[in-house]
């Protein structure tokens, strides 16, 4: 069965046929660095990563690129409470992003790019929209105009006409929907006000430490829009295979990324556009906004990276997901099984009971149905959780093994034990095995994880809290350590 992915741009199941045979360029749109990622941001990356994990079991070379948007006026609105300016506020929040990123055992994308990196493509970018047409200037900011751009609006079957105004309708645009691909001046303290915390800097001076460039306009900062176009045509190409992003970025974000793009270059953005379904709580979003989100920190901290990767494979990416005690505990149960039959297989293969004469044709026969189900469900638009649900068969297949026999097959469990390895670790991005140093190395980014929970606890004056998560690490066998640059957690 060939893979078939559901393609936003026209509504359909398709074929999957990348560009290049050999080759598939992945962009992800990554999160903006203002605040811990949730489960909600999670959710994103682990299926991104199992689409990776797949194309490159199907033996393509899988080019991923992820971004960080590193200027923006939320990550204003944190100065005074998580850095000193912008790029402080941000440079704490990349560096949690990436500590939450490892301890779920991601792949490493290709390159993690940064606004604030690219400002000379992105301002090379704009030029060539006001070149082609496509944009104008007012007064130092430059617009790109919706309405030259033709199919504007195919993405999330809009017409102009029918559009709201797009942020700010100051009075330089021409047109409500147009939106904007440079911005003069800085940061409005009005623009920050609604998503400051209490402790946060006053406005005015948060503002003073925003980013701004030099720019053919004056002096300024690039829209929201514009990054992505020149993130993704700097690191991978003009036109891109698959173009993953969350359900709620359909418009404008993506929209907007298409008309700049196509604008610009005169070809088509990416081919197949992939939408991951909000993660709901207590139906509603899961998001930092609203205050009522889980971190990765800490539900990693709690239940570690195997049932959070479960969990949040357990519905199709396309999907709304929903985060609840219920769901939990089925991840909860659901990572015991495969665990458990994993495990099983091992101990039953490594046993002196294990004999090359021995033959369970059920064994065998479910072994060779499940990696059939596994790759039926993945090339069924990266269905995870009936991929799950074929491991979850083959679990059963070896307790029945193990149960039923005084002896056992060889054959079978090693064949059982590498279905789990290639398509649990290899796709699913599971780790069954046992003390290694990716393990160490896995303890030491969780032990970091809980120390920085513990460290939000003191500053929000919960000490007796931050000392039961010190007495705990303690009592794993971690060192914690104060010094000069924070707590330090150390494995001897």
């Amino acid at each position: 069965m060939t893979l078939r992915v559901t393609n936003t741009l026209t509504g359909e199941r398709e074929e999957f046929e990348p560009r290049d045979p050999d080759s598939v360029l992945l962009y992800y749109c990554g999160l903006t660095t203002s605040d811990p990622a949730h489960l909600g941001h999670a959710r994103g990356w682990v299926h991104v990563d199992v689409m990776h994990r797949w194309l490159d079991h199907q033996g393509y070379d899988v080019r991923h690129v992820e971004n960080f948007t590193d200027v923006n006026e939320k990550i204003v609105a944190r100065v005074g409470e998580d850095g000193e300016s912008e790029a402080d506020v941000a440079r704490t929040y990349v560096q949690q992003v990436i500590r939450d990123m490892r301890s779920l055992n991601l792949l490493r994308a290709e390159v993690y790019p940064r606004v604030s990196e690219h400002i000379p493509q992105i301002i090379d970018l704009v030029e060539t929209l006001l070149d082609r047409g496509y944009a104008y200037e007012e007064n130092g900011s430059v617009y790109f105009d919706v309405t030259a751009f033709e199919e504007y609006g195919k993405l999330s079957n809009q017409q102009v006409e029918e559009l709201d105004s797009q942020g700010e309708h100051t009075g330089e645009k021409h047109n409500p929907a147009d939106f904007a691909l440079w911005k003069a001046g800085g940061v409005d303290p009005d623009d920050i006000a609604e998503h400051q915390h209490d402790d946060a800097a006053p406005p005015e001076a948060a503002c003073e430490t925003a980013q701004t460039w030099d720019s053919p306009w004056g002096e300024g900062r690039p829209g929201w829009h514009i990054e992505c176009s020149a993130m993704s045509t700097t690191h991978l190409d003009d036109t891109i295979d698959i173009h993953v992003g969350g359900q709620d970025l359909v418009f404008p974000h993506h929209e907007n990324e298409i008309a700049q793009s196509e604008a610009a270059t005169g070809q088509q953005f990416a081919r197949y556009w992939l939408h991951v379904g909000l993660l709901e709580t207590k139906d509603e979003k899961m998001s930092s906004s609203l205050g009522n989100f889980s971190t990765v920190a800490e539900f990693v901290g709690e239940h570690g990276p195997n049932v959070a990767r479960t969990f949040l494979l357990s519905t199709a990416y396309h999907s709304r997901a929903t985060y609840s005690a219920e769901t939990v505990a089925e991840a909860e149960e659901r990572w015991e099984r495969l665990q458990t039959g994993h495990r099983r297989a091992i101990e039953a293969a490594d046993s002196v009971d294990a004999h090359t004469t021995v033959e369970d044709d059920a064994l065998r026969e479910t072994v060779a149905e499940v990696r059939e189900a596994f790759t039926t469900a993945m090339n069924d638009d990266f269905n995870t959780r009936e991929a799950t649900t074929a491991l979850l068969d083959l679990a059963g297949a070896v307790n029945r093994h193990v149960d039923d026999h005084d002896e056992y097959d060889y054959v079978g469990l090693r064949r059982a034990i590498e279905a789990f390895d290639d398509l649990g670790e290899g796709v699913l991005g599971l780790s069954f095995g046992g003390e290694s140093e990716g393990d160490v190395r896995v303890a030491q980014e969780l032990a970091d994880l809980v120390l920085s929970v513990r460290e939000q606890e003191r500053e929000a004056g919960n000490y007796e809290r931050a000392d039961e998560l010190r007495d705990e690490l303690e009592a794993l066998g971690a060192t914690v350590e104060d010094t000069d640059d924070g707590p330090v957690a150390r494995f001897d």
